[in-house]
């Protein structure tokens, strides 16, 4: 599939964007105490690795 540079750099932010999250959410994992929260943040974190795996698979 050929992607244009505007579809490139979409992706390319979209990766960026959720590489952030992915840390934000491990972060909070770490900081908070409460199993629950704890559980939930490492969920979220765990979406957005499967996010971010999918947008590199559009790269290969």
């Amino acid at each position: 599939m050929n992607l244009t540079t505007k579809e490139l750099t979409a992706i390319e932010e979209q990766l960026g964007q959720e590489e952030l999250l992915i840390q934000k959410f491990k972060m909070y994992a770490e900081m908070t105490q409460d199993q629950q929260l704890k559980s939930s943040c490492q969920q979220i974190a765990a979406k957005h690795e499967i996010h971010k795996s999918k947008l590199l698979n559009l790269l290969s």
